[in-house]
């Protein structure tokens, strides 16, 4: 997978994204996300998993305040603020590690940016808030882009997603968002069927074409589930072939809830390709 950049900037971490994967680890304050609804919706669990997360090897920490999963209830900007800008400080003052807040909404993002967030997520690729791409790039923060749609009615999927794609690069470059700041998601599970989001984990490498790092998100996902046909909380082992996929596809990062085992797959498998390359 070949990326414009081989290194990037994320809050005071330098990532090696030509060279390695990376385990962002996913800190959800949300009552009804699909995994992990209500388990870190308070001061005191948030700390203890995001300390936890940290000490199993999180290179950066992803903290959302609004669930995304399918049929999710939208909640207010105020809210979801209410939810995360004072956690986001909270572990800033108290780890040092790069932290993004997961958000489509730009009053949201500048809060967290203002709280101290790192990175902005935005699932929607910044096409809901026609405002975010200009807080992103006046900020000078890294930002991960996600393929995303309101429908599912692809001529040709995987040249369709790369166009999708190649539509919110244009949108953060229009903006000023800089090219050595941005990172990629195919979006697995948003806008997809079970076949599409296979077909997607399966051909990683062809977002390569488009120059950028790649986030890979599949953490205990439907599209695991019906594989296996396994409840949510007994996803993890189809969770680790995916971050393998991801890994030999290149992907720069993996967005994960077991950071644990996640990352002892990492390190095992770039302990092989060291080994390989003697």
């Amino acid at each position: 997978m070949q990326k414009k950049n081989s290194v990037m900037q994320i809050g005071n971490r330098t990532f090696h994204v030509a060279e390695k994967t990376y385990i962002m680890g996913i800190l959800n304050l949300t009552p009804d996300s699909f995994s992990d609804g209500g388990k870190f919706n308070n001061r005191d669990a948030a700390l203890k998993q995001a300390e936890k997360m940290i000490n199993e090897g999180a290179d950066l920490i992803d903290i959302g305040g609004e669930s995304t999963r399918p049929g999710y209830q939208k909640i207010t900007a105020e809210e979801e603020i209410d939810r995360t800008a004072s956690i986001i400080e909270l572990i800033k003052n108290r780890f040092d590690i790069p932290v993004s807040i997961d958000s489509y909404k730009s009053r949201v993002a500048l809060a967290a940016l203002q709280a101290g967030a790192d990175m902005v997520n935005d699932i929607w690729g910044l096409k809901y808030d026609p405002l975010l791409a200009k807080v992103i790039a006046e900020s000078g923060t890294a930002c991960c882009l996600m393929h995303n749609r309101d429908n599912m009615q692809y001529q040709n999927f995987m040249e369709d997603v790369k166009s999708d794609l190649k539509e919110t690069i244009e949108i953060a470059r229009d903006a000023g968002i800089a090219e050595d700041k941005m990172i990629l998601d195919p979006g697995v599970g948003f806008a997809k069927t079970y076949e599409h989001n296979l077909e997607i984990i399966c051909k990683l490498k062809e977002l390569g074409e488009l120059g950028f790092p790649v986030l890979l998100g599949t953490s205990r996902k439907s599209v695991i589930g019906i594989a296996l046909d396994l409840p949510v909380e007994e996803r993890l082992e189809g969770t680790l072939v995916t971050t393998m996929f991801g890994l030999m596809a290149g992907c720069a990062f993996v967005r994960v809830h077991d950071v644990l085992q996640n990352k002892r797959v990492v390190q095992m498998a770039e302990a092989v390709q060291e080994g390989w390359r003697a």
